[in-house]
């Protein structure tokens, strides 16, 4: 149990106590105190007091409560770290951006390194969070008007085990299927006026390829009139159960560039225990399906699948890299509420998913892979990371816009989340949409004139 005397200080003080095992189990106390640029944390563990000060200005309250969280976190982070004798990778961080951090530092003007060495951080993440802003450098633009179009399918054939996301087995979803599409038709008309300069489009999941092809067209079509300037679009086609030439074709028709294939695993054995009704031989297949269309392809693995091998995880980071993509995504598996792996298990054990990780990278980088995106979440095996990995000049604008969030996100469908960035991204809107399809069905008049006045302001 953990008690603190700042209220707002405790919900970022609960995500450094679940960063370590057992360690929702102890009796924990912190007082914070902070005046004339002093910040002063005392943690009190089993009866045994920790004091820590740390001096810092701040140049607004903004700023100032930003500066509390931090040092309360860090001085937390210590003490626990000490108390159970583990270090995480990431340190004291528990923000899902290290890379807006590290941002934040050089627009001061000031190197983020410090900072990130102030926060525990190891050596070989503050080296990646380097290797990202490189890897973003061609791609990364922060510029008024700019903004990015997402499309929500939230469709799949089955549901995987770890998956926290709101899709069904389309099943028992197909009978929204008509007037989902119809809805999503209506909502990109109304948008079409809101879009300003257009970066990027994505049509994800779910699994956009869970549908037939023509319902796949019908999306396409509605989304033609709003790009307009030949800019990347992908398709989340997803996994390679669902494949077809018949739905490539209508990718290539309406000016599809990139296409995602989910494999998240080359071992038959991993795939059947997450829920996949695919072998590693279909995700060849729909690689060799999609070569002759020219795509840049995303690839997606997760580090730390039930029962997966060190031996077999870095057999699929071989498998993924011998097959070419423009990307290569490793995740670390995240146990989410929602997700049937959640109820069975709380937290998952470290074991060799360091050494996954480090494969991945090592492997990723002699193949000519550089790291261009990295996000962290909650409940993360490990305390790891999500990192995206790109071939020279093929970097998915759309995933670093998402990540920095530099421009608008104007999204659609259910469950989808839209952004509206003011004073630079100083200060960020979000507009949602119901999670439930029914629910989503029957507001899609209200979301449009919602999406309408935030975007017009």
């Amino acid at each position: 149990m953990l008690t603190c005397n700042e209220a707002f200080l405790v919900p970022e003080l609960m995500d450094v106590v679940r960063l370590f095992a057992g360690a929702e189990t102890l009796s924990i106390e912190q007082e914070t105190h902070s005046e004339g640029g002093m910040f002063e944390n005392t943690v009190i563990i089993g009866g045994h007091a920790r004091r820590f000060s740390e001096r810092a200005e701040a140049a607004d309250a903004l700023q100032f409560k930003s500066l509390c969280k931090r040092y309360a976190k860090l001085a937390l982070y210590i003490a626990l770290s000490e108390e159970t004798g583990t270090s995480l990778p990431w340190g004291a961080l528990t923000g899902i951006r290290p890379t807006r951090l590290a941002y934040q530092e050089l627009e001061a003007g000031r190197d983020f390194v410090p900072l990130f060495e102030q926060m525990r951080v190891g050596a070989e993440n503050i080296a990646l969070v380097r290797a990202v802003l490189a890897g973003q450098r061609a791609v990364y633009e922060r510029r008024e008007g700019n903004v990015d179009l997402f499309v929500s399918l939230p469709f799949c054939p089955t549901k995987c085990e770890y998956c926290s996301f709101i899709t069904a087995p389309i099943a028992a979803t197909r009978k929204y299927l008509p007037d989902y599409l119809a809805a999503l038709e209506r909502e990109l008309a109304a948008a079409q006026p809101l879009i300003g300069r257009l970066r990027s489009v994505y049509v994800g999941g779910g699994t956009p390829f869970a549908l037939e092809a023509e319902e796949l067209a019908r999306v396409l079509a509605a989304v033609a009139p709003l790009r307009t300037n030949g800019c990347e679009y992908t398709v989340e086609a997803g996994r390679p159960d669902t494949f077809t030439r018949e739905k490539l074709d209508v990718c290539k028709e309406y000016g599809v560039t990139r296409i995602c294939i989910n494999a998240q695993s080359f071992s038959d054995a991993t795939l059947a225990r997450i829920g996949r009704k695919h072998t590693a031989a279909d995700v060849r297949a729909a690689f060799a399906l999609a070569a002759p269309y020219a795509f840049d392809v995303n690839c997606d693995l997760i580090a730390g699948l039930t029962g997966e091998s060190f031996k077999e995880f870095c057999a699929s980071v071989d498998e993924a890299i011998a097959l070419a993509p423009a990307n290569i995504t490793v995740h670390t598996l995240c146990l989410k509420k929602g997700a049937r792996l959640k109820e069975e298990t709380a937290r998952l054990e470290e074991g060799e998913l360091a050494e996954m990780i480090a494969y991945s990278r090592s492997a990723l980088t002699k193949a000519g892979y550089v790291p261009y995106y990295l996000y962290r979440q909650k409940y993360m095996a490990g305390a790891h990371e999500n990192v995206g990995w790109t071939r020279p000049g093929k970097a998915c604008v759309y995933n670093v816009d998402v990540m920095e969030e530099t421009c608008d996100n104007l999204a659609v469908g259910a469950n989808a989340v839209s952004k509206k960035l003011f004073s630079g991204g100083a200060r960020i809107e979000r507009h949602g949409s119901p999670k439930d399809i029914p629910t989503y069905l029957a507001k899609v008049l209200q979301l449009v004139k919602e999406r309408a006045a935030l975007f017009a302001r």
